[in-house]
């Protein structure tokens, strides 16, 4: 009998109790690229890595939730952090999420079985969401990743688990990488979903969200 076609990014699969198939991934396998490039035109261009929230940058807040990954590759301009990172550009500059993380997967010193995708504007983004996203990315075999989903059903493309050889076999030629979005490039793989706790679906794509987010923090 042959495969089953992978499946379009059409529904959900949902994450639940662990089945048969149930593939453990040591931490030792798993890496971290934090996206931080983006043009960031609803705040007039301000660099949201090094934006401030209680006491912290952004990138930092997300860097923590990846406080337990070793191996973390920061795609956007080198700025101070709290922890050793790896720094690099997709090229050409500003080339999209998609032309992000496939340039990420590149930094890596020894490729990972997963790596854990986050956008450096999701701060509320904590080490359980991260935890939640790889147990459910092992959980059942022919999963390609997790993806979290937030109250409305919309799934978080930058708040993922994604196995590094299926980012690999769906990534186009690299001329074509400019401007893809991520929607796109994973829309062949099986993605499990990871209902979203609280506000940790919450980006800041405006001066709003950032009050938003401040005063949820204050709470």
């Amino acid at each position: 009998m042959p495969p089953p076609a992978a499946r379009e990014d059409t529904g959900p699969i949902e994450a639940g109790p662990r089945e048969t198939g149930h593939r453990e991934i040591g931490s030792d396998r798993i890496g971290g690229i934090v996206l931080s490039g983006g043009s960031a035109a609803r705040i007039q261009g301000a660099d949201k890595a090094t934006l401030e929230l209680a006491g912290a940058t952004l990138l930092d807040h997300v860097l923590a939730a990846l406080d337990t990954v070793e191996d973390v590759v920061v795609v956007g301009e080198r700025v101070r952090t709290g922890r050793l990172v790896t720094f690099l550009r997709e090229h050409p500059p500003l080339g999209g999420p998609a032309a992000g993380i496939l340039a990420g997967l590149d930094g890596f010193s020894r490729a990972p079985a997963l790596v854990v995708v986050l956008a450096v504007d999701m701060p509320l983004v904590t080490g359980a969401t991260v935890r939640r996203l790889v147990q459910a990315a092992g959980d059942v075999d022919g999963v390609d990743g997790a993806l979290l989903v937030d109250r409305e059903g919309r799934r978080q493309y930058l708040c993922a688990a994604y196995r590094t050889a299926a980012l690999r076999t769906a990534a186009p030629a690299s001329e074509e990488q400019h401007g893809l979005s991520v929607r796109r490039l994973v829309r062949g793989l099986r993605l499990a979903e990871v209902v979203a706790v609280g506000g940790e679906a919450q980006d800041v794509d405006t001066w709003a969200d950032l009050r938003s987010v401040r005063a949820r923090l204050e709470e």
